[in-house]
Parts: C-alpha cells; sequence; structure tokens
C-alpha cells in the first residue's frame, strides 16, 4: 500500500466510461465480479456497459454492448456461469476484427475495459491495448472516427480478473471459480463414498484441469484420496506397481474403499495420457477389486458460487475499477488478485509469462520446478498430500506422546485437523493420544492412543468426533497435571475456538507451580465465530458462511416472489462480526450490524429510509443481517418490530434465527484443507520444538515461544506465542482487537447503494511476480492464501 492524496471517489468516474465482459470458459463467481463492476463504477459516477458474448459481442457491436444500470445486476450474485455470456471469438484474432472492436467503442466514448477470464482472453487484451493508437490511426484515415473522438480515446486502459475453475493462472492465489468447481466435486466425491463403501468398491473420478491440477491435488487432500495423479508431477518408473500395493495395504487394514483422483490432462514420465479406463482396467485386472470411472465434466463448471467466490469476485471488482480510473497512458495492463487477504495488482504480461513456464518446464520434463512454478500454496499442497499419502510409518518409536482435544463448541473442519496431525505424530513415530471431551476428559484421564485406521474417513465429517466442552481448565489443573503425568503426555495440540485460547493462557499460567504443565502446547483456531487472536481465518468459518449464504439465497428468492418484503437474518459469532459481514458481502445484504461498528437510532433510520427508496424500483425486496451480539438493547424483535412499524404500508417484515445449523454440516473444502494443513503443521512444530525442550533426559518447556497460536495472518501461517497475543485481545468480549476484514465494510455499504466515501488514500501499488536472471525467477508477491486451499 502507498499513501496517496485522498480525492472524492463518487467523483474519480466522471466523464468517464467501463466496459466489462467475461471471455473463454465461464466459471461460477464470474457474475459476482459483474456486479462488483458495474455499481461501483456507477458509485464513481462513470457510464458502466455491458459487453454480451465476450470479444464477439465487442467485435459485432450493436446490441451486444449496453449501458448497465444499478438493478440490472440485481439477483446475480447467487447464479452460475455468466450471465452476460461467453464465446470463443476468432474475429477478434484477426486485425481487422480488432479494428472493428476499438470502433465500436470509441463511438461509444469506452477507454476502460475490463477483461474477466483466462490467460488467453487477458493476453488478447493486453495486444488489443498495446494497438490502440495504431488502430485509431487506420480508423481516423479511413473516416470511420472523427479525429475528436480519436483525441478523447487515446489510449486504452486495461485490467482483468481470473476466471477459471483449473486455478492455472500463476500470480493469484485462488482464480474466481476454483472453490466453487471444489464444492461441486466434493458433493460427487461424498456421494461416491457412501455406495462404494456399501459395496467395497475403487473409484476413478476424473475431474478437469487440463494442463493444471490444482482441482485435482486439492480433491485428493480434502477426501483422503489414495492415489492422485496431476500433470505437474507424473509417477515414477512402476507407478502400476505402487499403486497396487498401496491399494491392497489400505484393503488389509480394514478400509472398505478406495479413491483414486485423476487429472484430465495426467501424463506418465514419457508424456503418455493417464487415463481412467487405464487405471479401471490395472486395478480390475492385477487386483480383482470391483472398479468403477466417473468423469465429472462439466458439472464442476455448474451450479451456484460458493460464498468465497462470490467475496473473491465482488473485491476484485471493486479492485479492478479502482485500478482502471487510477491508470494512466503508462501504466501497464494488469491483474487485479488476492494475495492472502490483501488486494494486489500484478502486472498482466508477467503473470502470463510464468503461466506459459510451468507449461515449458513441464514439456521439458522439468517436473520440481514445475510445482514450484506453480506457487507456493501449490508446492504446500503436494507436500502435505505426499506426507500424508505415500509413506509408511518408521519401525523406530520415538517415545514422544501427543495428546489431541478440542475445546469450546463445534464446528466442521475440526476431524480434517485431528485426522491429519493424528497421522503425521504416527508418521514421526509418536503414539497420538485422543483426550474426549475437552479439558474435563483431560482431567477425568478420558484418554487413549489413536491409530492411522481410527480416523480413517474424519476428513469429510462435520462436528467434533472426539467430544469437545466448554469448560476451562483452571478448575481443574491439579487433575491435568496428574493426568499429563500418569499418561507421560509430552505436548498438547487444542484445538478449538475462544475457549481453546483462554484454556492455553490458563495452562501457560500454572506452569510456576505445575511442573507437568511444562510441555510444548499449540492452540489451532476452529470455530465459526471466527475470533481467536492470532489468526486472520479459522477452522469452521467458511463452511458456516457458506451455510448462511445459501439460506438468505433461498430468503432472498422467496422475498423476490412475494415483492415488498424484508428479511431480518441473526447469525452466529457471539461479538464478532465477521460472519454477518461476510455474509452480507456474499448474498447481497442491504446492512449488516455488528458490534465493532457501533450503532444508534439514527443508523436504523438511516437504513429505513434506504429500504423505503428501494422499494420505488424494480428490487422490491430487503435483507438485513444482525450478528447475534451486536448490541443488547437493539435485539431482533426490536429491529424486527421498528421496521415492521416504519415499513408500514410499503413493505412487510420476516425474521430469521438460524441458530446452531451454523456449526453443523459437512465441512467444505476450505474446511477440509485447512484443517489438515493447521494439523500437520501443528504436529511437525511440536516435534521440533520437543528436540529444543529436550534437557536432561526429560522434556521441560516453559518459554513464551514453547505455547503458541498456529494461524493464517495476510499471506501465510505462523506460530505466536499464546501470551504476546494478551494485549490484543478483548477478553470480555471475546475478541481480537484488530480485525482486518473490518476493511470490507465500506464494500458491503457501496454495493447496497449506500452514499458513504471510500478512502482512497492508501491505493494498492503494482506488484511484480518475477525478477528475471536468465533462466531464474524469484517470486516476490507469491505465497499462501490457500495455504488455505
Amino acid at each position: 500500500m502507498q499513501q496517496a492524496k485522498s480525492v472524492d471517489p463518487t467523483k474519480m468516474g466522471i466523464g468517464r466510461a467501463i466496459a466489462v465482459l467475461t471471455s473463454g470458459g465461464d466459471a461460477q463467481g464470474m457474475n459476482a465480479a459483474v456486479r462488483a463492476t458495474v455499481r461501483v463504477g456507477i458509485y464513481t459516477s462513470a457510464k458502466v456497459y455491458f459487453v454480451h458474448e465476450g470479444y464477439q459481442g465487442l467485435v459485432d457491436g450493436g446490441d451486444n454492448i449496453r449501458l448497465a444500470t444499478w438493478e440490472s445486476v440485481s439477483m446475480m450474485l447467487q447464479l452460475g456461469g455468466t450471465v452476460i455470456g461467453s464465446a470463443r471469438c476468432q474475429d477478434f484474432r484477426t486485425k481487422e476484427g480488432r479494428a472493428k472492436a476499438v470502433c465500436n467503442l470509441v463511438k461509444l466514448g469506452i477507454t476502460n475495459l475490463c477483461v474477466i477470464g483466462g490467460d488467453g482472453s487477458l493476453t488478447g487484451a493486453n495486444e488489443f491495448r498495446n494497438e490502440w493508437s495504431e488502430q485509431l490511426q487506420t480508423l481516423l484515415k479511413a473516416g470511420k472516427i472523427t479525429a475528436e473522438e480519436a483525441r478523447r480515446s487515446s489510449h486504452l486502459n486495461i485490467v482483468g480478473m481470473v476466471g477459471s475453475i483449473d486455478n492455472d493462472f500463476c500470480g493469484t492465489d485462488m482464480t474466481i471459480g476454483t472453490d466453487s468447481a471444489l464444492h461441486r466435486i466434493m458433493e460427487v466425491v461424498d456421494a461416491i463414498t457412501t455406495t462404494a463403501q456399501s459395496h467395497q468398491r475403487a473409484f476413478i473420478l476424473e475431474v478437469m484441469g487440463r494442463h493444471c491440477g490444482y482441482l485435482a491435488l486439492v480433491t485428493a487432500l480434502a477426501c483422503g484420496a489414495d492415489w492422485v495423479f496431476i500433470p505437474e508431477m507424473p509417477p515414477d518408473e512402476g507407478w502400476e506397481d505402487h499403486l497396487c500395493r498401496r491399494l491392497t495395504y489400505q484393503r488389509s487394514i480394514g478400509n472398505r474403499l478406495n479413491i483414486i483422483i485423476v487429472a484430465e490432462g495426467a501424463l506418465d514420465r514419457h508424456g503418455k495420457p493417464i487415463t481412467c479406463d487405464m487405471i479401471k482396467n490395472l486395478v480390475t485386472k492385477k487386483l480383482g477389486f470391483d472398479t468403477r470411472a466417473t468423469v465429472l465434466g462439466h458439472v464442476q463448471r455448474g451450479g451456484t458460487p460458493s460464498a468465497f467466490d462470490r467475496i473473491l469476485g465482488s473485491r476484485m471488482g471493486v479492485e479492478a475499477v479502482m485500478a482502471l480510473l487510477e491508470a494512466t497512458p503508462e501504466t501497464p495492463a494488469c491483474v487485479v488478485s488476492l494475495s492472502g487477504n490483501q488486494a494486489v495488482r500484478l502486472p498482466l504480461m508477467e503473470c502470463v509469462q510464468v503461466t506459459k513456464d510451468v507449461t515449458k518446464a513441464m514439456a521439458e520434463g522439468k517436473f520440481d520446478e514445475a510445482v514450484k512454478l506453480r506457487g507456493k500454496s501449490f508446492e504446500n499442497n503436494w507436500n502435505t498430500y505426499k506426507l500424508l499419502a505415500h509413506v509408511t510409518a518408521p519401525d523406530v518409536k520415538s517415545n514422544i506422546n501427543i495428546a489431541i482435544l478440542n475445546v469450546g463448541a463445534p464446528c466442521a473442519g475440526m476431524n480434517a485437523a485431528v485426522r491429519s496431525a493424528v497421522r503425521i505424530g504416527i508418521l514421526q513415530g509418536h503414539t497420538m493420544l485422543a483426550v474426549y471431551d475437552g479439558f474435563e476428559g483431560l482431567a477425568h484421564g478420558n484418554i487413549e492412543p489413536m491409530t492411522w485406521s481410527y480416523v480413517g474417513g474424519w476428513t469429510g465429517k462435520g462436528g467434533s468426533n472426539l467430544g469437545t466442552k466448554r469448560t476451562l481448565p483452571a478448575s481443574m489443573i491439579e487433575d491435568i497435571s496428574l493426568n499429563i503425568a500418569k499418561f507421560n503426555i509430552h505436548a498438547l495440540v487444542i484445538i478449538g475456538g475462544f475457549e481453546a485460547f483462554v484454556g492455553g493462557l490458563e495452562l501457560v499460567t500454572a506452569r510456576e507451580k505445575y511442573e507437568e504443565l511444562c510441555i510444548p502446547l499449540v492452540v489451532i483456531p476452529a470455530t465459526v465465530s471466527n475470533n481467536v487472536p492470532g489468526s486472520d481465518f479459522s477452522i469452521g468459518t467458511d463452511t458456516a458462511l457458506n451455510t448462511i449464504t445459501t439460506t438468505c439465497d433461498r430468503i432472498k428468492q422467496s422475498a423476490a416472489g412475494t415483492k415488498r418484503r424484508v428479511f431480518i437474518i441473526e447469525t452466529m459469532g457471539g461479538y464478532c462480526g465477521y460472519l454477518a459481514t461476510m455474509a452480507g458481502l456474499a448474498a447481497g445484504a442491504d446492512a449488516a450490524y455488528i458490534y465493532e461498528e457501533p450503532f444508534g437510532i439514527h443508523d436504523l433510520e438511516t437504513n429505513v429510509e434506504h429500504l423505503l427508496e428501494k422499494m420505488k424500483t424494480t428490487v422490491k425486496r430487503g435483507l438485513i443481517l444482525r450478528n447475534e451480539k451486536c448490541n443488547a438493547n437493539y435485539n431482533t424483535d426490536f429491529i424486527f418490530n421498528l421496521y415492521s412499524e416504519e415499513g408500514k404500508g410499503v413493505f412487510d417484515c420476516r425474521k430469521n434465527v438460524l441458530g446452531h445449523m451454523q456449526q453443523g454440516g459437512t465441512p467444505t473444502p476450505f474446511d477440509r484443507n485447512f484443517g489438515t494443513k493447521m494439523g500437520a503443521k501443528s504436529v511437525l512444530w511440536l516435534t521440533d520444538k520437543l528436540k529444543e525442550c529436550y534437557r536432561h533426559g526429560r522434556i521441560f518447556a516453559n518459554t513464551p515461544d514453547s505455547a503458541c497460536v498456529l494461524g493464517m495472518k495476510k499471506r501465510s501461517l505462523v506460530f505466536q506465542p499464546l501470551s504476546g497475543l494478551k494485549q490484543d485481545t478483548d477478553f470480555e468480549h471475546r475478541l481480537s482487537k484488530t480485525q482486518w476484514w473490518l476493511k470490507l465494510r465500506p464494500i458491503l455499504k457501496i454495493l447496497a447503494k449506500y452514499k458513504i466515501s471510500l478512502d482512497t488514500s492508501e491505493t494498492t501499488t503494482m506488484e511484480h511476480i518475477i525478477n528475471k536472471t536468465g533462466a531464474c525467477f524469484f517470486w516476490k508477491a507469491f505465497t499462501t492464501f490457500s495455504c488455505n486451499l
């Protein structure tokens, strides 16, 4: 970020025109990006145009390029695909075709183009921009445009947003549509798992990814697959025998099914395709297993976009408009993206170049380089998969016992974290102990060893298989210390919400009195509330967010049918407004009341007046979200009664308290993978920490850095001492004092058509992703939100 002179954002677009198009293969979440681009463009006083049918519409002109209005993007957020259409365009590949496109834009005064598509679409946009001046002169000489029109349209600004379910564009953690595609895939995998278990079958699933194995790799991690085939890393010679040995071993330890994931572009070391049928024939003939193959195909592109893709598309749309309006003739064409939770702008052609370098590395057999070029996220996924799937437990034990417990309210993804922690621990030679029912179980000795197969199939299960309680350890410290000694526990993994954080602090405090508590411990944030200090994201939050968003979609559909109806929805979160705010962005809410942003009767009055005005438009419905503890006096009933009274004769109200359904359900792909990575990383960290703390024949850990929270901070997973996080914690309201997502609140309000000011004093600078020296690439902007995924 850099400081810039503050300007009035509502006047940035005066006299400017922006066109938005979607090109190439469709992806869920594109509509969210289109919606945000239109509404933020209108907010800045710019004219915004739809270009229907991609580049073909740009070439054909006429009705294909239409002025967009605020209402024209209503009810678009929850739709899959792209409402404005996409088409492969041969005409745009020719100079004559591009000349027609230039003429159509110039006639409408459009000099800002926002392209949502893959690397081919974005490369075409850059070429279009580079020859813009030449095309203007040609059109001027031919008399197709006037000198004044050429002067007003002297240069074209281009900004790209990457829409591709394959996540095959280098320089961005996640492309629009990837998370939704993973949702579709996991729905099928979960369904297939039940039938495969019933009949003791092996299933081979082919997923999309002609040149990129991201979908296949993440699916394999999320479902605990026995094997995955990806184009970036072909299997070693003799893989057929290795695969058969692995499947046989899985059956020998009691597994009733086998899952094999294949990317459609999977190859062997000689460049020959590896297909579902080939693997099916191998397994059937060699092992005699009842085997089925399923090719998912275009199912992966369809359906409703996930909450993540809606928020990603919305944030990228906002950033794209700002990038266009801040651009100068010297600004290179850029791609807007998110890295961690931060918006970044990257030079378009640098990203395209690195994407091409991945393909080149694969073609030359430099597979390790190809994996590295995909980015840290992809590399971390691959390494985690290898750890969990292809290594056998050592014969020599470490004599280390690590106990795992769940604390606080249950949430989806807890079991995934437990599973990976147990299996990584076993691979390290440790004995992994299950502590049932949280700190109560630790105090009462409700502890037993866990085996590899004991946690089989846990990744896709919601809730907490270990059982969880909110009870804190302070009142049971002596019993806990006795059981730590009795069961010879050398380290603790505490998975849970704010109670896990506070409980960890209480154990650290008690170290002064009880030497048995001088062992390393790590807290893994897992709560729907996302309120654990030391982490931007918690396991379970994404699943809860998708549950709320899906419910809001259905409610909006009901409101759209009855018309002139406003729904008040209460969400969970304690005092933390994360769920209400992010669900508001994902569902297109008119307002979201939270504790962190105090509000009074004047604010409520403004919101009611806003809805009264909205009912005069074609969009005759309203959606209001309220965090459960946002205000003790302005509770859900109060707000419902106020809106009902003030809206009399114009709209009526309904209320809905979502309750504990937000804690249930099967985990989303994000939570499965986040939990898997957090569990694995925590045990590897504890293993290293135990070596540091081993003195005079025993473990003794009493330094602050021996008790940490493992959390996602901006762009990476980091361990932070519990004691160091105390000063950033509001213990009364169970919150971190700094919340990154509060910066998204203005976007929510702008997209709901509130006349508020957007802070433009901080602008996002262009980052470079490559520094080319010979054949070497040094990554600057690329780390890991998808250590998330």
